[in-house]
């Protein structure tokens, strides 16, 4: 056995490079400068070597893992890493009772929990008693939004901590690590090493993989991109529909058209078709979109979306994706107006207040001769026999004042439906001043 508890064997074993790289203190993470600087939340607690327990949300190759082993370290903790997609219920029984009898000679255990997010409600609600009495300090890794995948119960005893995909700059570092601990540069050339960290998409553990099959290249081989292509393959976008990333590329597509940046909406659909989404889900929130945020400024567009849904139906992926395409450019450019949005919301909400107020009886059809002797349709105007085809007679309910729901905007359409108004108000004026209904 060798002094840490590995056998001669193990110690020999070719370790790969992302382990032979891990950081051995907090201050050689990469990336994480918001949560590791000095009046960070984690360079708090290392200072004052006492860690919390904490949720540490953030993408593959992040750091999670390693951030955790180094809290134990400078806490003076016992490390226990669990993974929640093999562990259950009878591991945890092991851990915790061996946390309470290390506590008993007082060692403090950090319990660390991968993808914590796997554990069901019941397992994540059999850490709340011992997280509360000490027996161990819980770091859970996710890389899945917590305030969807935790228990409110636990999430209010931790403090969530965000760990950001590594930028340029923080692969570019790992890269110079890793030549140096290779003992020489990789043979990249015309742009490849870009490229790489490119590839990367912020994963630093998907790089170093990279780096290592790159090392095993004869020396003096030139690697330009394209050779780069052939020899390591490009990491899949992070992308899950079930989950948040889900809901973060809708929010970002429909933001983008809101903001009439068509470009940045291409873009957005991109992403989502090359991640998998079904693209009749964007076809619907592309029609939602058409009567959300350009409404009557061109009605054009909801006819527009319904057409492109149906194209895709009949031509289906990848030719339909096309008429997808399409729709979002046509809803970029189009003029905005959320009026009618607002005034359904509106709506809405005066028809809950008034509850079940009926009409006035004027516009009630008169079928018996009882619903007459009642007035029912009495006084009605037909607006059709009215100059400029309008009567200006009240639909309110008697006892609900009426009320402007729809201001229409100036832009597209809608400007020439603010003019067509504003004349029916005038019109209504006048016939009030009058003393007609």
């Amino acid at each position: 056995m060798t002094g840490d508890g590995a056998t001669l064997f193990e110690s020999q074993a070719p370790r790969p490079l992302a382990d032979r790289l891990r950081p051995a203190r907090l201050a050689d993470v990469l990336g994480q400068d918001h949560l590791l600087s000095a009046d960070g939340p984690i360079g708090r607690m290392a200072a004052a070597r006492r860690v919390v327990s904490t949720v540490l949300w953030g993408p593959p190759g992040s750091g999670k893992t390693t951030v955790a082993r180094l809290l134990a370290d400078v806490s003076d903790m016992h490390f226990e890493p669990l993974s929640a997609v093999f562990s259950g219920v009878a591991d945890l029984r092991r851990i915790f009772e061996a946390a309470r009898n290390r506590r008993g000679g007082g060692q403090g255990t950090l319990l660390f929990v991968d993808e914590i997010h796997r554990f069901n409600r019941s397992q994540q609600d059999g850490f709340l008693p011992y997280v509360e009495d000490g027996t161990v300090t819980l770091v859970g890794a996710t890389t899945e939004n917590p305030s969807f995948e935790l228990n409110g119960a636990l999430l209010s005893r931790c403090q969530v901590l965000v760990l950001h995909r590594l930028d340029d700059a923080a692969l570019e570092e790992m890269l110079a690590r890793a030549e140096r601990e290779l003992g020489h540069r990789l043979p990249l050339a015309g742009g490849a090493r870009e490229a790489l960290r490119a590839m990367a998409d912020g994963d630093g553990r998907y790089l170093l993989n990279m780096v290592e099959e790159l090392a095993l290249l004869d020396a003096g081989e030139a690697v330009d991109p394209a050779r780069l292509a052939e020899l390591v393959q490009k990491r899949v976008p992070l992308y899950d529909k079930a989950q948040e990333s889900h809901y973060n590329l809708i929010s970002a597509l429909h933001k983008s058209l809101r903001g009439s940046d068509p470009d940045a909406g291409l873009y957005w659909l991109a992403r989502m078709l090359s991640g998998g989404e079904d693209p009749r889900y964007i076809a619907r929130r592309l029609t939602r979109f058409a009567s959300e945020d350009v409404g009557l400024a061109d009605p054009a567009a909801l006819a527009h979306a319904v057409s492109a849904w149906e194209a895709y139906e009949r031509l289906g992926s990848p030719e339909g994706e096309l008429a997808l395409a399409q729709c979002v450019v046509y809803l970029g450019t189009a003029p905005k107006s959320n009026a009618v949005y607002r005034a359904f919301g509106q709506a809405m909400a005066a028809a809950a207040e008034s509850g079940s107020e009926a009409p006035p009886k004027h516009i009630l059809n008169a079928p018996t001769r009882l619903m007459k002797d009642l007035g029912y349709g009495s006084g009605y105007s037909y607006d059709h026999d009215a100059p400029e085809a309008f009567s200006g007679q009240n639909y309110f309910p008697d006892s609900v004042p009426p009320r402007t729901f729809y201001r229409p905007t100036g832009r597209g359409y809608e400007s020439d439906v603010a003019e067509r108004l504003k004349r029916w108000r005038e019109l209504r004026r006048q016939q009030n001043a009058d003393g007609g209904t």
